[in-house]
């Protein structure tokens, strides 16, 4: 099964190493995540590090061990579905656009425990909770 990773789930797998982190890389699903969220995610860069208390090089280092088990969906690839993903969730939160693109171009759900991805109902939103009994049950 795909799953597109939103930002927050990431940054937080940057910031300690625990359960979200776990499940990245013992994932049972093909995870994703859109090409210009990894510029989300060096914008915040140095909070990570503050937080994580590590050095850049330590977070670049971690970044790319991530990426090997998430894989980039390219902005071209989402355009197709940008539009019904703009009327899907716009009005709720236009910053999040390009999670339900990802999701309606690769016909899966998105993994974000932001609360308001569920106000929405074409696109199924999966939290950690609920990763974590998905992953409980494959194991």
């Amino acid at each position: 099964m795909n799953l597109v990773i939103d930002t927050n789930i990431f940054i937080a797998a940057l910031i300690k190493n625990g359960l979200t982190r776990y499940f990245i890389v013992h994932s049972p699903f093909d995870l994703f995540i859109p090409e210009q969220e990894m510029i989300e995610i060096r914008k915040y860069a140095k909070l990570i590090m503050d937080k994580s208390k590590q050095t850049e090089e330590n977070l670049t280092d971690l970044i790319t061990d991530l990426l090997r088990y998430i894989r980039i969906i390219r902005n071209r690839d989402l355009l197709p579905f940008r539009e019904r993903a703009n009327r899907i969730i716009k009005k709720i939160d236009e910053k999040d656009v390009p999670f339900i693109a990802a999701a309606l171009a690769l016909d899966c759900g998105v993994w974000s425990d932001d609360k308001h991805f569920k106000k929405q109902e074409s696109v199924k939103i999966f939290t950690t909770k609920e990763i974590l009994r998905f992953y409980e049950n494959d194991n």
